[in-house]
Order: structure tokens, then sequence, then C-alpha cells
């Protein structure tokens, strides 16, 4: 069995944003921004992927259902 792909995207995306995050408290002013940048772009991408998940299963599953009638 494989990982699911969205469980990857999701703990890919958070551990980037931590790591951006650890980088802005570092002391650099000018990560600041870019680190709130990430953070809002990897916000936005996870709720597409879930967003995208549930879309994308429904529809599996109702065609799945019309296939075994």
């Amino acid at each position: 069995m494989y990982p699911s792909p969205l469980w990857f995207c999701l703990t890919y995306l958070t551990s980037r944003a931590r790591q951006r995050a650890r980088s802005a408290r570092g002391g650099n002013p000018e990560s600041g921004a870019l680190t709130l940048e990430w953070i809002v772009i990897a916000g936005i991408l996870v709720a597409a992927a879930v967003a995208a998940a549930v879309i994308f299963g429904n529809a599996i599953t109702s065609f799945e259902g019309k296939l075994n009638g």
C-alpha cells in the first residue's frame, strides 16, 4: 500500500512552513515577509488539495455507484 498523496502534500507543506517560520524568528528582517508569503501560499495549496480530494472522491464514489448498478 502506498502512502496517501494528500497526506504527503500536507506534511511537506507544513514542514516547509515551519522551516520558514524558524528562519523568520532567526533575526533576519527580510525573511519575515518571504515567510509570510510562503505560509499564505502553503495555506492556499492545502485548502485546494483538500477541496480537490473531497470533490474527486465524491465524483469517483458516485461513478462507482453508477457502474455497480
